[in-house]
């Protein structure tokens, strides 16, 4: 674990550190309520939930679904009862899984399916039983209630595909954003906007070029 942590956050400076982190202990006391929660101790589960809600300032329901791998970075994140993960998801800060009223027709699933190797930025927020394939990344601030495919970059309020440059293998971005390796968590939204204007720029260029290639056929 200490060795997947430090490739993913170059802060801590030794192994022992990473056991500070309160995302580490926050899965410890998940994986205990989980196994509660399975067996049907229900109080016992939600008791060591609170615990860990306490003590680390993350809530993760006892019936939520986690992989392996899973890296939560800071805290003051929500995972909700019927949110699945899977193996090497990273969330930032302040990310909530919600879930949805269940009197809009959605029985029993109420909260995301997160699949593997998704990171989510920091203060997103991923609403209702929707699903983010594999691979997926969603931006700093981003509000998520749609399915999201493989591979997909989100961002925005509502979340919406960005198109990001081919460089071969994906690199790992800190805050999920598609806009710059040197992102700085204190400028996002100004990041965002900028990341936006840049692809709006990028799609009226291929409009006019195809326009101009129109009149050139005709």
């Amino acid at each position: 674990m200490s060795i997947l942590i430090r490739a993913r956050d170059p802060a801590p400076r030794s192994r022992i550190e990473v056991l500070l982190y309160p995302g580490v202990w926050a899965l410890g006391y998940h994986r205990v309520a989980n196994r509660l929660y399975r067996a049907r101790l229900f109080f016992l589960a939600r008791w060591v939930n609170h615990v860990s809600r306490f003590f680390t300032a993350i809530d993760i329901h006892p019936g939520a679904t986690i992989g392996k791998n899973f890296f939560i970075d800071h805290g003051f994140t929500v995972i909700g009862e019927t949110a699945t993960i899977g193996d090497n998801v990273t969330i930032y800060q302040c990310v909530t899984l919600g879930g949805t009223n269940p009197a809009d027709g959605v029985a029993g699933k109420r909260h995301p399916t997160i699949e593997d190797n998704v990171i989510i930025g920091s203060g997103a927020q991923v609403l209702g039983p929707i699903t983010v394939a594999t691979g997926a990344r969603i931006g700093a601030n981003a509000v998520v209630t749609k399915d999201v495919p493989e591979g997909a970059v989100m961002v925005g309020i509502p979340a919406r595909a960005t198109m990001v440059e081919g460089r071969g293998e994906k690199p790992f971005l800190a805050y999920g954003t598609p806009c710059s390796e040197q992102f700085d968590p204190q400028t996002q939204k100004l990041e965002l906007m900028r990341c936006e204007i840049e692809t709006l720029r990028k799609r009226l260029d291929e409009l006019l070029a195809e326009q101009e290639d129109m009149r050139d056929r005709a």
